[in-house]
């Protein structure tokens, strides 16, 4: 059988990442999987990288290492490797990056699916993860432009122009061998080359196609990365636009490698090549200082180059950028963004976009601001709080926000927010900033303390003198931290390099009992100081009157005499979405219409769980997913239904009925490794299939031992006095009262 993939593999300078990528793509298919061949080129690597190629090579036939003796880039790297390629599709990988499990023999199968049909993909595309350096990841942010397009079933870039608004690298692009010999490209030289490739590919390809599978995990801002690097390089993405508009030229004519490229199509090209310079340009410590004026002179050279006949500048504050731009008016473009007027000279004429101008600023300042406010002193009577990535008012921060209003009312505290619609939920009279704002920078660069359950940005670097408390987000039941570092699939996606430097940063870890405590110190080693507390958001609930309980309940419209159950999912980092183990309905049914089951998935999921009727003779089923403070949850249900969240140590301050739901306990500890086994100190009644489950709850209380031994162990520091002990010890206080 002949070769369906040739995986492309340059390497240099990447030896702490490049195991991890070989194992992906060997160690992942069996040694009998002979369809693929991997073709490594060493770049002239400064490290270990080449010998590393050569040992995995001795064990795998499947593995060819080409040894450069010059180094040549990332392009030159693949063009030598191209001669050699013997697969029907050739797949360009990253060498720091890495693929999900069992990808390679995805692609293939999907090949040889593609090589049966009477047009085969020219062009397969994958979906994606990024990963960042402090181990969070995020789905591809383009998602939306693919699923559901004209892609899936494959068609051409005029068919779904829309193409051009998502990611044009080459790593997540599977490409048919003798369409891209066809097309006459090469990858270029130095920074940006591979856009001289995946643009004409895109543009020439009679059919494309989109494969709804994460399939590549991408490094995003790591040491090193021309994306987070300072150089003149930069420049050579002008370069690569020239290759990319003759081949354009080269289509119209009738020799040319492809069907001519309708005039919408070059406008979008182009739209798109000015935006992607301008964003460099306007990043912060990309461009050498000394080399912006002739990199901006090489925008307005780009237009007066290949801006297409008939083109019309966008609306709004871009389109005043991009005539700024094209008139070399760098001057003027640099007082747009720095202060969002005109220069005087300017204005005439420029009315009716000052609107947008204005609204434009926010975005634009946020490039230039954070480094010269960080040169501004500390303010030492600011304080930073955040909470889930942002998502708003929650969780401990929450709790030592407002007890540092009443021990420490100097201290101003501000919240950050992703965007306006969380800014529209926060309560009222509490301070915020929406992410990448320049009121975000200001405090981001000139706050003394900062307070989260997550980590700040990387980027947000940790000035001397400021004050970083961790709260965290839940007791563990489940491995966490460095201790995932022998459980690959639990921890797929994490840095633990950029882990530990977030750990650095901090200067205080809230802990909420012993057991989190010890594991904790383990977890995430560190210099700094342990507050052994308790958690600060669940003194509401150590503290909560009957009163609050009842108007809790109205709140979720709960009749009396309703039993409230909570059913509470945790999340399954290798499952995906919500994973409905328990048939909710099911249950319902069973527990009849003296019962409410209050359904909340877990917060990484979008959506609810869907279709929740059960029946009249039924329970009712309420989906609570979107309720944004869980403890309001909790003092409305009379018991709670979870399986491995850290909600069962918090709920178990209210001292009322949990059961644990746990079909698959075995694979859970097995897969994700956890602190103790939950069998055998459970906080309630264990079930394992839904009539169990039932028989429990109906039961009303069936395990009160367990309860009171689980308390004992996991509550004992919860007695509503964890916010004063962290503001206590963390602000300037005066002594206690």
């Amino acid at each position: 059988m002949s070769l369906l993939l040739s995986i492309v593999l340059p390497v240099h300078g990447v030896e702490r990442y490049l195991p991890r990528c070989l194992d992906s793509i060997l160690g992942e298919t069996p040694a009998a999987e002979t369809r693929f061949e991997v073709i490594a080129v060493d770049d002239l690597s400064p490290d270990g990288s080449g010998a590393i190629l050569d040992a995995y090579a001795a064990r795998d036939s499947r593995l060819r290492v080409t040894h450069l003796t010059e180094n040549q880039g990332l392009g030159g790297a693949r063009a030598a490797a191209l001669p050699q390629v013997r697969g029907e599709y050739v797949w360009f990988v990253d060498s720091d990056d890495w693929l999900p499990e069992r990808t390679v023999g995805v692609i293939l199968d999907e090949l040889a699916q593609e090589r049966r049909r009477e047009v085969p993909a020219d062009v397969l595309l994958t979906d994606f993860t990024h990963v960042y350096p402090d181990g969070g990841s995020e789905p591809n942010p383009w998602r939306h432009v693919l699923v559901g397009s004209p892609l899936v079933e494959g068609c051409t870039l005029a068919e779904h122009p829309a193409l051009f608004q998502t990611v044009m690298s080459v790593w997540n692009k599977v490409f048919r061998r003798a369409f891209l010999e066809g097309l006459e490209v090469a990858f270029g030289r130095g920074y940006y080359e591979d856009i001289s490739v995946t643009y004409p590919a895109l543009l020439a390809a009679e059919r494309l196609r989109y494969l709804d599978r994460p399939c590549y995990f991408y490094r995003r801002g790591r040491d090193g990365a021309i994306t987070a690097t300072a150089s003149p390089k930069h420049a050579d993405v002008f370069a690569q636009y020239d290759a990319i508009f003759a081949f354009i030229d080269r289509c119209d004519r009738p020799d040319g490698p492809g069907r001519p490229v309708p005039e919408s199509l070059r406008t979008l090209v182009f739209d798109r090549t000015v935006r992607q310079a301008l964003n460099v340009y306007d990043t912060p410590g990309l461009v050498p200082v000394s080399r912006r004026k002739d990199y901006f002179h090489r925008v307005a050279l780009h237009f007066e180059r290949h801006r297409p006949a008939n083109y019309r500048f966008p609306g709004g504050v871009r389109g005043v950028q991009y005539r700024l731009a094209a008139r070399g008016a760098r001057i003027a473009y640099a007082e747009l963004r720095r202060t969002g007027r005109l220069p005087r000279e300017l204005k005439r004429g420029a009315r009716a976009v000052a609107p947008a101008v204005k609204k434009g600023v926010r975005s634009g300042a946020r490039f230039t601001a954070y480094n010269a406010f960080r040169r501004l002193p500390l303010d030492e009577h600011l304080a930073v709080y955040a909470a889930y990535w942002h998502r708003g008012y929650a969780c401990s921060p929450a709790a030592i926000y407002e007890k540092a209003k009443e021990l420490a009312p100097q201290i101003r505290g501000v919240w950050v927010v992703e965007n306006r619609r969380q800014a529209d939920s926060m309560p009222p009279g509490v301070p915020y900033v929406i992410v990448n704002t320049p009121a975000y920078l200001k405090a981001m660069a000139t706050a003394k303390y900062f307070v989260n359950n997550v980590n700040f940005p990387r980027t947000m670097a940790k000035r001397q003198g400021t004050v970083h408390v961790q709260t965290q987000h839940g007791t563990p039941l489940k491995a966490m931290g460095m201790d995932l570092q022998g459980r690959p699939e639990a921890a797929e996606g994490m840095d633990f390099d950029r882990l530990q430097e977030a750990i650095d940063r901090w200067d205080f870890l809230v802990s909420s009992n012993p057991h989190t405590s010890e594991h904790f110190a383990r977890a995430f080693p560190g210099r700094y100081e342990m507050l052994d507390t308790g958690y600060p958001r669940n003194d509401r609930l150590a503290n909560t009157t009957p009163e609050e309980v009842r108007a809790m309940r109205a709140r979720f419209g709960l009749r009396p005499g309703t039993t409230a159950v909570l059913y509470a999912p945790t999340h399954r980092g290798g499952k995906g979405g919500y994973v409905p183990l328990l048939d909710v309905a099911e249950l319902a049914r069973r527990l009849g219409p003296r019962f409410t089951l209050l359904v909340r998935t877990h917060y990484f999921h979008t959506g609810g769980p869907g279709d929740l009727t059960a029946g009249e003779d039924a329970a009712e089923i309420v989906d609570v997913s979107a309720h944004p403070v869980v403890e309001d949850l909790y003092l409305a249900a009379d018991a709670l239904v979870t399986d491995y969240s850290s909600m069962m140590f918090d709920y178990a301050v209210l001292d009322r009925p949990i059961v644990v739901f746990a079909p698959d306990w075995e694979e859970y500890q097995r897969e994700r490794g956890v602190y103790f086994d939950l069998f055998a100190e459970p906080p309630g009644a264990v079930t394992v299939d839904v009539a169990g489950l039932a028989r429990a709850l109906r039961a009303g209380d069936p395990e009160p031992e367990a309860r009171e031994r689980f308390r004992a162990k996991f509550c004992v520091w919860d007695d509503g006095g964890a916010a004063e002990r962290v503001v206590r010890r963390v602000f300037p206080v005066g002594p206690a009262r």
